[in-house]
């Protein structure tokens, strides 16, 4: 019982020495209709009468990637509500237009609210109210007061898509002892990959709860309204050269200019439609184009795209998948700078080729297959990065086979969700209908 219990305290001591610091964070990832209060499990507003199941994902991109589970839960489960929670103020407004999408009588059985923060009372406080006859935790959002304060009041915990990279490997292994005591209150861990499951494993999971069940991110939903919501961005633009740079992270759109400023020296018409991931950056990135005299537009404030436009600022969210379809070509940001990348599979799904840079570790399991169709590039630097751009506009044919490759290739490795939700039914009572 020690073994188990002291690395908790040291966990939870350390993050009461940090509050000053984990405060700061409360205060800037705000959104105006919640309490901050949510953050230490106060204030937590009524949830829906009925049995629950709770998911938690961290932010945007994981809410994106968790969709078709989430439509997935609500089709199984008629009778159940379902608890959608998220760490950062851009995943609470994804949760919120995610929600808005689905049909009214869905509506009303989802709900969002934030995560409080990882301290014992707060992670006590939040369990107990929200009484979930589930939690599941996606990808690696792992927290072990909230992990705990399940265990105690005999919730289920699993895992899904779970993720550990070579890098977070590492570093979780100078916390073994915490990670160990941890994961051994798991109920069920369905990794993405044999590798993501071995190295949970040496971490401290059982095997007995732990398998490997592919990658719900291949589970895309459809592209129709996003293609259809493209189209009066394509009759605006007309027949002019266009690639799309979504989620693109701090110090990277000075490199991204200086390829556009290449592609422009070929191709005078092309435009760059620019979509920086953290929307507390988008003045910041606007500035930085007009530093460089890029004659540009922004969509937040209704700007239109005349000929003259060379960068289209994307500043705006919930609306990356319409101007990747917008686009001939799209390059998905973090990657040339050392942050690990973002979800390739969102333009390869529209039929685009995809450009990104060499630091895509986060995504390896899902990027290694599209590249080997053909369907990814990957680059070093602005000149690869202009010269790639320039090849495919120089060759729409080419373009065309790249995104075909992408489409085959999220085909075939469809069956993940499937799989998670047979897996999930051994913690959960049997569902009112489905099979």
């Amino acid at each position: 019982m020690a073994f188990t219990t002291w690395p908790r305290i040291a966990y939870s001591a350390a993050l009461y020495a940090l509050s000053p610091l984990i405060g700061w964070r409360i205060w800037r990832e705000q959104v105006p209709t919640y309490s901050r209060l949510q953050r230490l499990g106060l204030r937590l507003q009524p949830l829906p009468p009925a049995p629950r199941i709770w998911l938690h994902c961290a932010s945007v991109g994981e809410v994106r990637a968790a969709r078709p589970l989430i439509e997935g839960l609500l089709e199984r489960y008629p009778a159940h509500s379902l608890l959608l929670t998220t760490m950062t103020a851009t995943g609470a407004q994804q949760s919120q237009a995610l929600i808005s999408e689905q049909p009214p009588s869905d509506q009303a059985r989802l709900t969002h609210r934030f995560l409080p923060l990882d301290f014992p009372g707060a992670a006590k406080r939040f369990v107990g109210s929200v009484q979930p006859e589930l939690a599941i935790l996606f990808e690696t959002e792992l927290w072990p007061n909230v992990i705990h304060a399940c265990r105690q009041q005999e919730v289920p915990v699993a895992v899904v898509n779970g993720r550990l990279s070579p890098r977070a490997f590492k570093r979780y292994q100078r916390l073994r002892p915490l990670m160990a005591s941890m994961l051994a209150e798991i109920s069920w861990l369905a990794a993405k990959s044999p590798a993501d499951a071995e190295r949970f494993n040496a971490l401290g999971c059982r095997m007995e709860t732990t398998c490997t069940v592919g990658s719900l991110k291949f589970e895309l939903t459809s592209q129709a309204k996003a293609i259809e919501d493209s189209e009066h961005l394509l009759q605006q633009w007309g027949e002019r050269p266009v690639w799309v740079a979504g989620s693109t992270r701090d110090g990277e759109e000075a490199l991204l200019l200086k390829a556009h400023r290449q592609v422009l020296a070929r191709y005078p018409d092309a435009l760059l439609a620019l979509v920086p991931r953290h929307p507390q950056r988008f003045d910041e990135v606007a500035k930085l184009c007009e530093t460089q005299g890029y004659a540009l537009s922004r969509r937040s404030q209704q700007q239109p795209v005349t000929a003259q436009t060379q960068v289209y600022l994307g500043d705006t969210l919930g609306e990356l998948a319409m101007l990747y379809a917008a686009g001939s070509v799209a390059f998905v940001g973090g990657s040339l700078v050392p942050l690990g990348g973002h979800n390739v599979l969102e333009p390869a799904a529209l039929g685009r080729p995809v450009l990104s840079g060499a630091s895509i570790e986060n995504f390896a399991d899902v990027a290694e297959p599209l590249e080997r169709a053909g369907a990814l590039t990957l680059i070093d630097n602005p000149d690869d990065l202009a010269n790639a751009l320039a090849g495919y506009f120089a060759d729409p044919e080419h373009a065309q086979q790249a995104g075909r490759a992408g489409l085959e290739t999220i085909q075939t490795y469809r069956g993940a969700l499937k799989r998670t939700l047979k897996g999930l039914e051994a913690l959960i009572l049997p569902p009112s209908k489905g099979g």
